[in-house]
């Protein structure tokens, strides 16, 4: 055999081992992947189950969701193929996580509902804005780990940025393995809960504003003769491509924002017209007033 077969060989024996790894890596995670209980199958309960779903760590006998309007049950249970009932306890009971999805002014009343199915080996998770920990676990059995999180809509395409929190009586393991599942639905960061709501305003309100800059881009470029869907196109690609380039390089994003402005150049121009028209200072408003009111999101 010559030295050129001979390398060609153990790069094939190497890649065949990685697909092996690979292989029991994942059959590894099957075996271990909870049992999802999605209580509130509204938007963001959707973008969890979706994204769960397309990680293909999950298959839909996994999951069972809870949804007080029969219509949005129908519509998730025909679109994903999911059980979506119309008890709480019936979903908390089938589960080893249950997420709490829905409204905050509405969370009293479901924690009243899963506690019932509460018992040793449960986690609960709950994505509701303003709701501190002390008040999720005070309608909860005491030795009920919790982890508060906040996610957003993006975790339908698996990218979202994820905070999350845990109570004190959550351990190790417990944390790790909400991480670890939370993991497939974009990145997990921890963080002290007195963030939490600053992180609503960013993670949680973020996509929404993102989405504005999204369609502004697009109307410039419909003024200037683009078709909507090449301009829409082209808009989203260079957000995503801008960030992108923050998350993988590291770089502080004024450092790349100089290396597109070069001296007496056509982004100069437009940096100029953003700062005239306070840019920076009404997304910092923006993010200010979210927060803000996830403070006033605390139920009674």
């Amino acid at each position: 055999m010559s030295m050129k077969e001979s390398t060609l060989h153990e790069k094939l024996n190497n890649r065949s081992n990685h697909i092996t790894r690979k292989k029991l890596e994942m059959s590894q995670l099957n075996r271990n992947r909870l049992k999802l209980a999605i209580v509130g199958a509204g938007k963001m309960g959707e973008a969890m189950i979706s994204g769960f779903l397309k990680s293909g760590q999950y298959e839909p006998r996994d999951i069972q969701a809870f949804e007080i309007i029969e219509s949005r049950r129908k519509y998730i249970s025909q679109t994903y193929n999911v059980k979506c009932v119309n008890d709480a306890k019936e979903a908390a009971s089938f589960a080893d996580l249950t997420i709490i999805a829905v409204k905050p002014r509405h969370m009293k009343k479901a924690l009243e509902q899963v506690t019932p199915a509460m018992k040793t080996g449960k986690i609960v998770v709950s994505i509701a804005a303003g709701v501190t920990l002390e008040f999720i676990r005070k309608h909860l059995p005491k030795d009920i780990p919790v982890v508060r999180v906040m996610p957003n809509i993006t975790c339908q395409v698996r990218e979202a940025m994820i905070a999350i929190c845990p109570s004190e009586n959550t351990n190790k393991e417990e944390l790790e393995t909400v991480t670890e599942t939370l993991s497939l639905l974009g990145h997990v960061i921890k963080l002290d809960e007195r963030y939490l709501n600053l992180a609503t305003g960013m993670v949680g309100s973020g996509p929404a504003y993102i989405y504005l800059i999204i369609e502004a881009f697009a109307d410039a470029g419909v003024r200037m003769g683009l078709p909507k869907d090449v301009s829409i196109l082209l808009a989203a690609q260079t957000t995503l491509g801008a960030a992108k380039m923050v998350v993988e390089t590291g770089e502080h994003p004024a450092k790349l924002k100089d290396m597109v402005a070069t001296p007496a150049g056509t982004t100069v121009e437009g940096l100029l017209a953003l700062e005239e028209g306070k840019l920076r200072a009404v997304i910092i408003t923006a993010v200010t007033k979210a927060a803000q009111r996830a403070k006033q999101l605390q139920p009674s």
